[in-house]
């Protein structure tokens, strides 16, 4: 199910891009010109095809934002963010624990007590 609502909102996402920059730039938002006679500019725009458009892909995109951040809540109940850092090896342990040589192959130290085992050339 997860899946599904994250590819639906990446298409959503794409799309959303797409319209965006299909539409036409009424130069205001950066506060650009857009001059021109008292007519152009209105109280209100007209709402175009792309404008509507945009909104339903907006609303989408947030209803899908919405579904995933509930699925991902879900799946993660029950367990604590300290629960899973328990299950990792601490910062001195290794994940995998080194082999331990056959004590039988080893040869006693010759030079001391601190030499390491060297192994019998049979």
């Amino acid at each position: 199910m997860e899946n599904v609502v994250l590819i639906i909102h990446l298409i959503l996402a794409f799309g959303l891009i797409g319209i965006v920059l299909l539409q036409r730039s009424e130069g205001g938002g950066l506060g650009m010109g857009g001059g021109g006679g008292g007519g152009a500019m209105s109280g209100r725009a007209a709402a175009t095809a792309l404008g509507k458009l945009t909104w339903l892909l907006a609303a989408a995109f947030i209803c899908t934002s919405l579904a995933l951040t509930i699925i991902a809540a879900e799946k993660a109940a029950g367990t604590s963010v300290l629960d899973r850092l328990g299950d990792q090896p601490t910062q001195g342990e290794s994940a995998d624990p080194l082999p331990v040589p056959d004590a039988g192959n080893l040869l006693p130290p010759t030079q001391g007590d601190d030499a390491p085992l060297v192994p019998r050339a049979d």
